[in-house]
């Protein structure tokens, strides 16, 4: 079998953990509350040069559902405080002001994240351009939603510079929908760094830096994967087969499991795969490849046809609604003054 150049193809994600997935070391810091779990991971700059990813702070929240009322009420607060726990970390003091940044399409369901929280925030500092008194519980606080360069014909930098320069903010946040290459993060990860953000880097589409060493001013940039290429999907639904497999293998003298079937069978947190003879004997030539071989011959066949499409969950309506409502809420508590 030939060999594969794997410098040519780039990783079609925004998550920092996806680009760590082959690297054995690098610090993290885990916490876990009530099924909600928080990583903490600081890149120092020879990580970041190894995986091509600028070195900073990174605040990964894994969740399962955000749509469940308990489980809602349980992620808020846990953004709540990581929000806070960032701020605190990067230096922001209670008399910052802020601009909070909403990028993406709003027409565009899966990219309509940051409008959507946006709409929800709340502004003061009309109250201080009014000369009105400001309650000291809140900072001031303006906001923006720039749009799309392909609505606008303006860069979304160029349009958040003209704003700095006449409103003077002390740091910015931006929020943005994101991408990543595992089913299992879509609508469930949320990504918090003060590294700035590459707005459209996940769809290999990057847009000017957004950060603190092209504006100026501390960036924090939130975000959820709300889409997957088809190469995800399939890749990773071969990796499902062979785990299937495992798991059907492990539990075949299971007798609990013999009235169950086998479309009702959770196999998730089973861990384990087939061996190399097995996975070949199950998908012959591919079962011979590895994770990111078969990612790479998947994108050969589905590109050249303009098939790899995006894909969203079909209740990614619903979703988007949910996590937009629960970034603004959580950020207008976090940004509020003790």
């Amino acid at each position: 079998m030939h060999e594969v150049d794997l410098s040519k193809y780039r990783l079609r994600t925004d998550l920092i953990v996806e680009h760590l997935n082959n690297v054995k070391e690098y610090q993290k810091k885990e916490e876990v509350y009530k099924n909600i779990r928080i990583e903490s991971i600081t890149l120092d700059k020879k990580m970041s040069e190894t995986i091509k990813k600028k070195a900073g702070v990174y605040k990964t929240i894994y969740f399962e559902d955000v749509t469940d009322e308990i489980n809602f009420n349980n992620l808020l607060e846990v953004t709540i405080k990581t929000i806070k726990k960032l701020l605190k970390e990067i230096n922001i003091k209670d008399n910052n002001s802020c601009l909070i940044i909403g990028l993406g399409n709003r027409k565009a369901t899966p990219d309509a994240l940051g409008p959507l929280t946006v709409d929800e925030i709340k502004i003061t500092r009309q109250i201080v351009e009014l000369g009105l008194p400001l309650d000291n519980k809140y900072r001031i606080i303006s906001s923006l939603v720039p749009g799309v360069m392909g609505t606008t014909g303006i860069e979304t930098k160029e349009i958040i510079e003209g704003v700095i320069e006449k409103t003077k903010p002390d740091f910015l946040i931006v929020i943005d929908a994101l991408a990543a290459s595992s089913l299992e993060r879509i609508n469930k990860t949320i990504q918090l760094t003060d590294t700035g953000i590459h707005p459209g880097s996940g769809l290999l589409n990057n847009r000017f830096e957004i950060s603190k060493e092209t504006l100026g001013i501390p960036v924090i940039a939130i975000g959820i994967p709300t889409v997957v290429d088809a190469t995800t999907i399939v890749s990773n639904t071969i990796n499902y087969i062979f785990r299937h497999f495992s798991y059907e293998k492990e539990n075949i003298n299971n007798s609990s499991l013999k009235l169950v079937p086998p479309t009702s069978r959770n196999y998730k947190d089973h861990k384990k795969s087939l061996n190399k003879e097995e996975r070949e004997e199950v998908m012959g030539l591919i079962g011979n490849l590895d994770e990111e071989e078969i990612k790479i011959l998947i994108s050969e066949v589905l590109t050249p046809l303009g098939y790899n499409l995006l894909v969203t969950p079909k209740e990614i309506d619903f979703v988007i609604s949910k996590l937009s409502k629960l970034l603004s809420l959580a950020l207008n508590k976090s940004l509020e003054l003790n």
